[in-house]
């Protein structure tokens, strides 16, 4: 039994990263392959995740930002207030120190992997701010963090890409405003890179 643990501790691992589960075969080259690069994966992700955690103390101890490993790959979040005015999309001055400390692990523990920029709002119907919809406003405020992290360097623009979910991913209830405030955020997702593009000679 003992034998076996390793590839049970891979096959979490790959769900954890991926979202998917793989089944390995002992001995097969492109398996241990597969398994060298989830675990790689895996540390690499680990430490980005406690140097974020150490980066943000306090902005996570004022429940402002939250880092925590998803099914999508691991994610910081950052509640909309932090970044945004009310309705708007243009990053707030407080906000660019904070996004800061997140390049900064991005361009190191994490520099060899994609990142996806998340825009969520809440299922409030637009009234004052112009928009047409909280589609648009999700993907302004995602496009502004997007553009601050690019613009001033932060970031090489081949490596982000952003998307607008509106208010159709919400991770609370919107029936009380409490729920809603976590609805309105933007994520930071440092995305695994897929093992299941590793070749081996006939396979």
């Amino acid at each position: 039994m003992k034998k076996l643990l390793p590839f049970v501790l891979v096959i979490t691992t790959a769900s954890l990263l991926s979202g998917c589960t793989f089944i390995f075969q002992k001995g097969r080259r492109v398996d241990v392959e597969k398994i060298s690069k989830l675990q790689t994966q895996l540390s690499d992700m680990d430490r980005a995740k406690k140097e974020l955690e150490d980066k943000l103390n306090k902005e996570i101890g004022d429940k402002d930002v939250k880092v925590e490993m998803l099914d999508k790959g691991l994610t910081i979040t950052f509640v909309a207030e932090v970044l945004f005015d009310s309705g708007k999309a243009d990053l707030k001055e407080t906000a660019k120190d904070k996004l800061l400390k997140v390049a900064d692990v991005l361009n190191s523990t994490a520099k060899d992997y994609r990142i996806g920029i998340e825009g969520h709002t809440d299922n409030e119907p637009i009234k004052h701010s112009g928009w047409k919809s909280n589609w648009e406003l999700s993907a302004h405020r995602a496009l502004g963090v997007l553009h601050y992290l690019i613009d001033n360097g932060s970031l090489e623009p081949t490596r982000v890409s952003a998307i607008a979910y509106g208010e159709f991913h919400p991770v609370m209830s919107n029936d009380d405003k409490a729920g809603r405030q976590k609805n309105r955020r933007v994520e930071i997702v440092i995305l695994p890179k897929d093992v299941k593009k590793v070749k081996a000679n006939g396979e």
